[in-house]
């Protein structure tokens, strides 16, 4: 049979394309083990959380959950310059790791059964409590166990403490649910709502920026464990993430990090967790 010229030329097209798939052709997705041999990373943090993960008005970036990510970015072999900061949003955690959006996120990521369907952890790297936070002249506010009366209760979306005091202990609080923190703090300072809820870390640093405008009020009533989240299934990264924590806190700058950018929290004891390898 005799071949002709334009069958000839889909011959060849064919056959590049069969090369091309047979090397990858670019289709599969860059790894976090890809970025750091090539001195990158991008690493989700949060922007609004005053003592933990803060982006300054210059375009620095602040907080214990920002030193936690530079040293174990530095332990995986990557420098400071070779870090891109992203801002991840509680409702976008998840999906921000799966979608390959970021490396890994350090923002205050509670470790939880429901996540870890979707995501690995590593860590804990730090262990906190759900706690309460109010105006400073508020009275009638003194514990979870007082929060009756339809009080409103702020917290963000795609997390879980407001609705947590509902099923748990006050079923007639009102929910206002917010993208981010800060938002929460500013209805808070404005009187729009009575009480923010999440963790005592989180609130202590807003109370600290708010030059006693604002107060901690009562215990804290839940354990949250913060973990640094990655892409299920990629035990090399997590493993080599472990490693970098036990060594941060066991070279003392896991506290010094610590002190550096929160502080004394309350009357807590600053005892690091175990890294839990599960």
């Amino acid at each position: 049979m005799r071949i002709t010229r334009t069958l000839r030329l889909g011959i060849g097209a064919i056959a590049v394309a069969l090369v091309a798939a047979a090397c990858g052709g670019g289709s599969d997705p860059a790894t976090t083990a890809d970025h750091v041999r090539d001195g990158k990373l991008t690493i989700g943090i949060k922007f609004d959380q005053p003592g933990l993960g803060f982006r300054e008005a210059d375009g620095s970036y602040q907080g214990y959950d920002v030193e936690i990510a530079k040293y174990v970015a530095s332990k995986l072999g990557v420098r400071p310059d070779g870090i891109t900061f992203k801002e991840t949003p509680s409702a976008r955690r998840e999906t921000m790791i799966m979608n390959g959006e970021v490396d890994f996120i350090v923002a205050t990521y509670s470790i939880t059964d429901a996540r870890k369907e979707k995501v690995d952890f590593a860590g804990p790297y730090f262990v906190a409590g759900q706690a309460l936070l109010v105006k400073k002249e508020t009275t009638d506010i003194t514990g979870v166990e007082s929060l009756n009366g339809n009080k409103k209760l702020c917290s963000v979306k795609g997390s879980t403490p407001a609705q947590y005091v509902k099923d748990h202990y006050a079923k007639d609080v009102q929910l206002v649910e917010l993208d981010t923190y800060s938002q929460c703090i500013e209805a808070l300072r404005r009187g729009s709502v009575d009480v923010v809820t999440t963790d005592d870390i989180i609130l202590a640093g807003f109370a600290g920026q708010a030059s006693g405008e604002l107060k901690l009020v009562g215990n804290t009533f839940t354990t949250e464990k913060y973990g640094i989240g990655l892409k299920k299934g990629d035990q090399e990264t997590r493993n080599k993430i472990n490693d970098a924590l036990e060594q941060m806190v066991a070279d003392g700058s896991w506290q010094k990090a610590f002190e550096e950018t929160i502080g004394p929290l309350r009357d807590s004891t600053l005892t690091p967790p175990a890294v839990d390898r599960y």
